[in-house]
């Protein structure tokens, strides 16, 4: 874009309030800045001093981020001219835009017209089949196995697969309750269920003017419980004829909706037989937005902005070029080995890679908290071509530590490692098949080790690994350094538990160490009491136990504490009622995600720890039960 329309787009936007937080606040707050526009953002109480409220010009306080009516007064508070709602919370919402736009501002969106018709499954449905776009079979004209999906939303919810006709009236029925609860809707739509499928989507942009184009594909495959975690440009192995398929399809939505802005449609990849069908589209800037910014040099939030503000896209499809390969990562607050459950805590440390593009909001000491959506930031790499792209995206979750609490970050480190991902054979479903291993500690252990031993021959008395035996100047003696277990280092022999380890360099907690002859990166945090490191992603807390620490009572086998953090959604039983084993007690939600809690026996329930609507820690005891034969 040239600096010649910067006037046009300031004169329509000026002051820009950004109805989001987190991550995509501060990267559309970078695109403003860039342009010279205002920035404005809205916090809840708990954001007060959060990263986007800090980097805004101007920061308005509002109960929730999904008040509409509280968001148009702030815009009007704040003097802002236009509103750019991001993604998440009210970015899809029609409802929104057209109060927006009855406030006198501009809307930095599709129209609401295009967003309501492309909202509903079935609707979009019904429009791609009028430009020509293939769908996926309904459900009875393919057979089993089928997909049972909410009409009214997406993220996984009210969505179920269905193999056998004896299991589809329950199946239909949970996944209506689930879509109600969601979004207060409850109609489903039920499709031909693809075993093995890619997720293609392309990039659409419109403007007023009549043009509409796309910026190419993205796969979006690696996906657990129907949720991305890796995304990368250029979509791989694409024959020509699936990607004129696609984005031709795209453009011709696009045009049948009358859409103008950023979206992104999307289609299934059937892995079978090369067909592609038409999924949904996503009336917004997409998370995953950067891959394609990586491969075309184009800002999408600039072009956002300049065509809300009327001007053209400037661009011929001939002129938009595409450049090497991107892949990015998303890094939720989750545990990969525990079947993804959301986690909470403090992020005692926190250290994001150099020399890639990093789209966060997390800091040092910054608390998590169950009340948003998990993701905390994304790794962004960009290559010659893919396989330079995937090298480049290990060794830079090898360089990311988030210590205090457990991300998804050594997951995806071995996922984009992984001989599957290498070959591009992930599809959808995958994840969902792979028996996660937890990783080992032995790695981790050795560099927690090795660092607690320096600080202690450096005579620091305060530090609780302080050894005997380390003399200033002197050949250091063997030490025991107490951790998880007992971990023996010798300086004189160079060696950690037997094994034969060499610093290489070691900074501002970052430590690079050639261990039995491989070299490994580390994040390492050793402080009084504290004794955890990152190591290729993972988190592990190595402190010692604390002796004085009491104990909590044993459960029996009849007791069910809450595997997650969150809040109590549902109570469905009270003392003294008889509950079979595997019978639903109650449901824990957080981040998103809603968890059944089920009765571990059948018997008697002798105690109920929580009240709907209560915020309970992972391992609270929510529900005892008597077994039967007690």
């Amino acid at each position: 874009m040239t600096d010649s329309t910067s006037v046009r787009v300031e004169s329509r936007l000026e002051t820009v309030l950004v109805a989001n937080r987190g991550e995509i606040a501060l990267r559309i707050f970078r695109t403003c800045r860039r342009l010279g526009l205002r920035t404005v953002a809205v916090h809840t109480d708990a954001d007060a001093h959060a990263p986007h409220t800090r980097a805004a010009d101007h920061a308005v306080r509002v109960g929730s981020y999904l008040d509409i009516d509280q968001i148009v007064a702030a815009a009007g508070e704040a003097d802002a001219t236009a509103v750019h709602p991001g993604y998440g919370f009210l970015s899809e919402n029609a409802a929104f835009a057209r109060a927006v736009q009855r406030a006198g501002l501009v809307w930095v969106g599709p129209p609401p017209e295009a967003m309501e018709a492309m909202a509903r499954k079935d609707h979009a449905r019904e429009i791609a089949v009028a430009a020509g776009v293939p769908v996926v079979p309904r459900g009875e004209e393919a057979g089993f196995p089928v997909l049972v999906k909410a009409a009214a939303g997406g993220g996984g919810k009210g969505m179920r697969v269905v193999r056998s006709e004896a299991d589809l009236a329950e199946a239909r029925a949970a996944a209506a309750r689930e879509a109600a609860g969601a979004f207060g809707d409850d109609t489903l739509l039920v499709e031909k269920y693809v075993e093995r499928g890619r997720h293609i989507e392309v990039q659409v942009f419109g403007d007023s003017h009549g043009t509409v184009l796309h910026l190419g594909t993205r796969d979006c495959s690696a996906q657990r419980r129907h949720q991305k975690v890796v995304e990368e440009a250029p979509a791989p192995t694409l024959t020509q004829a699936q990607h004129d398929l696609v984005t031709q399809s795209a453009v011709a939505l696009a045009r049948q909706v009358g859409y103008t802005g950023a979206g992104t449609v999307e289609f299934l990849l059937d892995d079978s037989d090369g067909a592609a069908y038409f999924l949904e589209m996503n009336t917004r800037l997409q998370v995953e937005h950067p891959v394609t910014e990586a491969i075309t040099g184009l800002d999408l939030v600039e072009l956002q902005l300049r065509v809300a503000a009327g001007e053209p896209l400037g661009l011929r499809q001939d002129e938009v070029t595409f450049s090497g390969h991107a892949i990015e990562v998303r890094i939720y607050a989750e545990d990969p080995y525990a079947g993804f459950l959301p986690q909470a805590g403090t992020a005692s440390l926190v250290r994001w890679p150099a020399g890639v593009r990093v789209d966060h909001a997390l800091e040092s000491g910054q608390v998590v908290s169950t009340s948003y959506d998990p993701m905390l930031g994304k790794v962004v790499v960009h290559a010659p071509d893919r396989e330079a792209a995937r090298r480049r995206l290990v060794a830079a979750l090898d360089e990311t530590g988030i210590l205090g609490i457990t991300t998804n970050t050594g997951f995806l480190r071995w996922l984009v490692a992984s001989e599957e991902f290498r070959g591009a054979t992930v599809h959808t479903a995958w994840l969902d098949t792979v028996a996660l291993e937890p990783p080992s500690a032995d790695l981790a252990r050795i560099c927690v080790a090795w660092v607690s031993a320096m600080l202690a021959a450096g005579h620091d008395a305060g530090h609780p690994f302080q050894a005997d035996g380390w003399r200033a100047g002197a050949e250091p003696a063997p030490t025991v350094v107490d951790l998880d277990r007992p971990v023996v280092v010798d300086r004189r022999a160079g060696t950690v538990d037997g094994v034969a380890v060499r610093e290489h360099a070691a900074a501002d907690h970052l430590l690079e160490l050639s261990v039995d002859g491989h070299r490994q990166r580390a994040v390492v945090n050793v402080q009084p009491h504290r004794a955890d490191v990152a190591h290729r992603g993972q988190w592990f807390d190595l402190a010692p136990p604390d002796p004085a620490a009491a104990h909590g009572p044993v459960l029996s086998d009849g007791s069910v504490a809450s595997p997650m953090p969150g809040t109590v959604l549902d109570v469905r039983v009270a003392v003294g009622d008889a509950v079979e084993e595997g019978q639903v007690l109650g449901v824990v939600e957080a981040m998103k995600m809603e968890l059944a809690i089920t009765a571990p026996v059948t018997g008697v329930v002798t105690s109920v720890g929580a009240e709907k609507g209560a915020q309970v820690p992972l391992g609270h005891l929510l529900f005892e039960v008597e077994a039967a034969d007690a």
